[in-house]
């Protein structure tokens, strides 16, 4: 299990973890982005002057094979070892295939996880799953495989824009409705126009806790961990299909976007209260817009949704919920179910 730490001082937090690891060297990696922005802060240490910087090219599209062959063979000739500790320093795409690249690199190297993105804090930074997108799909080719730390650096949240607030803030929509209905009154209650930074970290800090119970019952998602897919069905399929459209849209809005659609698909196999669902569809349809998408759309939705990692048995599987903080896994739904579930989130 990590030891995750919301933190605003992020060299202290850092010095105080490396002091505890035998590392031959440390390798930093970073994308384009958090290589101007956001390591000029930890490169201040005395611990991380001499460090490897490793930066690959930023965005989600760029979490691939040719990028993980590029840590491995800076690794690999820049003579790092199996005590080799690697600090993966950006939003999810970093974490996620800096965290594949340090557990399969000579078997496995110890690396921390330091989030700079919101949607990195709450979603991929934690919780131990790594991997890259292959052939389209999402994290296709991943593993589990825990940071030894995880720090949430809130200082490097005020870097982001708008857009990316609300992406990361979306996960959190989702935590909230897996847990209580006081957590989903308190996220609801957020203000996303006037971010007030000192309650979004009181917040976030709600949020990894809710995230960490669920994960250390459960780490190989055998069972209840299940109910942190809530929403992810839809929304991989989302994603996925903005690539090949020519319109990326960031994971979180697709997140928020699925989280309508599969409380919909709660509403009508398991009577979740229609009040909360429209509670959610007009916070989405505020914050984050109107998904654009058109019914000529949904059979190649549908054939993403055939390739999730959640699948079994060649049906599409979802976790619903019966009600706010009330987690139903493994459930199924027909084509036509999942078809009125796109056109509820586009009406």
């Amino acid at each position: 299990m990590s030891n995750t730490k919301v933190t605003n001082d992020i060299n202290k937090v850092l010095d105080k973890a490396i002091e505890k690891w035998e590392s031959d060297d440390i390798f930093i990696l970073t994308d384009t982005n958090t290589y101007e922005l956001c390591l000029p802060k930890l490169l201040k240490s005395d611990k991380l002057k001499k460090s490897h910087v490793i930066t690959i090219s930023a965005g989600d599209d760029m979490k691939n094979v040719d990028s993980l062959q590029q840590i491995w063979a800076y690794l690999s000739e820049n003579g790092a070892t199996r005590k080799s500790l690697m600090i993966n320093l950006g939003g999810g795409m970093i974490t996620d295939i800096g965290g594949f690249a340090a557990a399969t690199f000579k078997r496995g190297i110890d690396y921390i996880n330091v989030s700079t993105t919101l949607l990195g804090a709450v979603d991929a930074a934690t919780g131990g799953k790594t991997g890259i997108n292959f052939l389209g799909f999402k994290n296709e080719i991943g593993s589990f495989a825990p940071a030894k730390d995880v720090f949430i650096s809130v200082d490097f949240f005020k870097t982001l824009d708008d857009k990316n607030i609300r992406s990361g803030y979306a996960e959190m929509l989702k935590h909230a409705l897996i847990s209580s209905k006081n957590d989903w009154q308190d996220v609801l209650k957020f203000d996303l126009e006037e971010v007030d930074f000192e309650e979004l970290t009181a917040l976030l800090e709600r949020n990894s806790e809710i995230k960490e119970n669920i994960v250390e019952a459960d780490p190989k998602e055998q069972g209840i961990r299940k109910a942190l897919n809530l929403g992810h069905t839809f929304a991989h399929a989302i994603e996925s299909w903005s690539y090949t459209s020519g319109n990326p849209v960031l994971h979180g809005y697709a997140v928020a976007w699925g989280l309508v659609c599969e409380l919909y698909l709660s509403h009508i196999k398991l009577n979740f209260p229609k009040e909360e669902l429209l509670r959610l569809k007009y916070f989405v349809r505020e914050h984050y817009g109107r998904y654009d998408c058109g019914c000529d759309d949904y059979d190649e939705l549908i054939e993403l949704m055939k390739h999730d990692k959640k699948n079994e048995k060649k049906l599409i599987i979802f976790t619903l919920l019966s009600n706010v903080g009330e987690v139903v896994i493994n459930q199924t739904a027909t084509n036509d179910e999942i078809i009125e579930c796109l056109d509820f989130l586009v009406s």
